[in-house]
């Protein structure tokens, strides 16, 4: 697509990484959507090295469609990465993300847009599925709501849904949170987590959440791991107080109303495993108050 090209005013993301059976049909949907609501737009479909006929079937539905581009990668570097390479090259004033496994209901797009053009103090707009599909839903259910909560207590915010990978934003307001994205299915969780420590309001629309085509490339132990490390890891980035302090304080406590017991029992004798928690809790609370400083020194150097 030429740079000298009219500036679009949304750009769409679309990775796919072996999804030949649906990715016509979601270029076709996206490109009908934008259209009919008249937006200018451009459609950034990334081939994340697929060892199917993904990237080539990508090729002829976009030579149907002229605001289509294809990028392909030459190894796989993940969901993650490709959004925030397509994110940085996208041109738009809003950019979407979703999938092109049929899952998503695509064609709802333009509403989501919509709720950004109408209101310029909401930054993004995610679509909060109203059920939870896909393999493994025995497991992947208490699992998703347990770190959606840990989140939520987190962030002080009520999340219908965490890890959405439908949703639009300004590019302008996420390009500063790019380089945390992680390179895997987290990356839609920690740009969540990112608007919402740094007080960007976030609207949410109820959307169906279909089967998707194809074999999920969700690998449950795995990507359970990482996503729950990554929750972790943001809270630490942007407000370590709320990880650390807790145990902290509640370590102190309890070597306190032991070290009160010790010496009752015994006058002026404090057992080992006393010190262990007083020392414990301290080492903690320092570390805690520590990482706030530098939270605290680096977003006062932006």
């Amino acid at each position: 697509m030429s740079e000298t090209s009219p500036v679009p005013h949304v750009s769409v993301v679309l990775p796919c990484h072996n999804e030949e059976d649906s990715i016509a049909a979601e270029i076709s949907r996206v490109n009908a959507a934008l259209d009919t609501a008249g937006y200018s737009f451009e459609v950034l479909v990334v081939d994340d090295a697929s060892t199917d006929d993904t990237a080539a079937r990508a090729r002829e539905a976009a030579a149907e469609h002229p605001h289509t581009e294809v990028i392909t990668f030459s190894h796989n570097g993940g969901v993650g990465t490709a959004r925030r390479i397509a994110t940085r090259q996208a041109r738009g004033e809003i950019v979407v993300w979703t999938d092109a496994d049929l899952t998503y209901p695509n064609d709802r797009i333009p509403e989501l847009v919509a709720v950004l053009d109408d209101d310029p103090s909401v930054d993004q707009v995610i679509g909060a599925r109203r059920r939870e599909s896909g393999s493994a839903r025995v497991l992947r259910i208490p699992v998703k709501w347990g770190v959606r909560k840990l989140a939520e207590f987190l962030t002080n915010s009520t999340i219908p849904d965490l890890n959405s990978g439908l949703r639009a934003f300004r590019r302008s307001v996420a390009l500063p949170y790019l380089p945390l994205l992680p390179p895997g299915f987290s990356c839609v969780s920690t740009l969540t987590l990112a608007f919402l420590f740094n007080q960007h309001q976030i609207q949410y629309v109820p959307i169906d959440y279909a089967q998707r085509s194809g074999a999920s490339k969700f690998h449950f132990v795995s990507d359970a791991y990482r996503y729950i490390l990554q929750v972790l890891r943001m809270v630490m980035y942007f407000n370590p107080l709320k990880v650390l302090m807790p145990p902290a304080l509640v370590l102190l406590g309890v070597g306190l109303a032991k070290g009160g017991y010790d010496v009752f029992s015994i006058p002026f004798y404090v057992r080992n495993n006393t010190l262990m928690l007083l020392l414990t809790g301290l080492l903690i609370a320092s570390f805690a108050l520590l990482a706030d400083l530098i939270v605290r020194s680096r977003d006062s150097s932006r």
